[in-house]
């Protein structure tokens, strides 16, 4: 049996042969590398024991993570922002990567607003459970920037391409309902049934052959973390280009400011 360990920015607990990740950075959850390293770090702690068989991915607070906290100068807590952009050894892709190439079941829990990389971050599970109240949105063209966290592959392979499309473009939120329709949740439950209801769905899926359900995950996820790492080097390349234009600081500044952004295209 692998030990737990102890985190700064999420928790991790053990029911069974269930396991629960929750991020602690309440109330919108904010990410950057070292959340996203911290979660890698314990899902592959949780891939080595054998009596762990499923996950819940959860958060505290209003949000499930409301993406980046970026400055109104565009700057960012993001670690991989501040790198040399030709190093991409220590970016927070390199982390994304590894939490898709980990072995154990999924199952997200979205009580609320799955935004920018945080919607990238939703989409790491096999299974999202939402609720009314969730937002899904990729407002990265509302920042002058590029879609990243993968989801240049994820959106599309998991809502069609035309869908996936529409969301990039306009930057819109998609409600829980309309989720739901698309594919974009699998459940959809009221806002307080959301965790239980996301590990009710794990105790499910860890009442079956855990050697089945991992081979055969196995086969249906194959070659996703390669086809991930592809689409997050492209995704990088264009984001470093477009996050050093005067658009996108005036976008992160239009943000920061709740009006609409006066992009001139440069």
């Amino acid at each position: 049996m692998a030990q737990l360990k102890s985190y700064d920015d999420i928790g991790v607990s053990t029911e069974g042969h269930v396991a629960t990740i929750e991020i602690q950075r309440p109330p919108h959850n904010f990410f950057d590398y070292s959340l996203i390293q911290q979660i890698a770090d314990a899902m592959e702690t949780i891939d080595e024991d054998n009596n762990l068989r499923c996950v819940v991915l959860c958060a505290q607070g209003k949000s499930f993570c409301a993406g980046a906290n970026f400055g109104s100068d565009g700057s960012s807590a993001n670690r991989s922002q501040e790198n040399n952009p030709t190093d991409k050894s220590s970016h927070l892709y390199v982390e994304a990567v590894r939490l898709f190439a980990t072995k154990t079941p999924i199952v997200g829990a979205i009580q609320g607003a799955a935004i920018g990389g945080g919607l990238g971050l939703s989409l790491v599970p096999d299974f999202r459970v939402a609720c009314p109240e969730s937002r899904f949105a990729a407002n990265f063209t509302r920042l002058g920037f590029h879609p990243g966290f993968g989801l240049t592959h994820t959106l599309p392979a998991l809502i069609g391409n035309q869908r996936a499309t529409l969301m990039f473009y306009t930057s819109r939120r998609i409600k829980g309902e309309e989720a739901f329709d698309w594919g974009l949740a699998d459940m959809l439950v009221p806002l307080e049934e959301v965790r239980t209801a996301a590990t009710d769905l794990a105790k499910e899926i860890s009442e079956n052959s855990p050697l089945g359900v991992m081979e055969t995950r196995a086969t249906m996820r194959q070659g996703l973390a390669d086809r991930v790492r592809k689409t997050t080097d492209h995704e990088l390349v264009v984001q470093d280009k477009l996050r050093q234009t005067d658009d996108f600081k005036e976008g992160v500044k239009a943000v920061a400011e709740r009006r609409v952004p006066n992009f001139k295209g440069a």
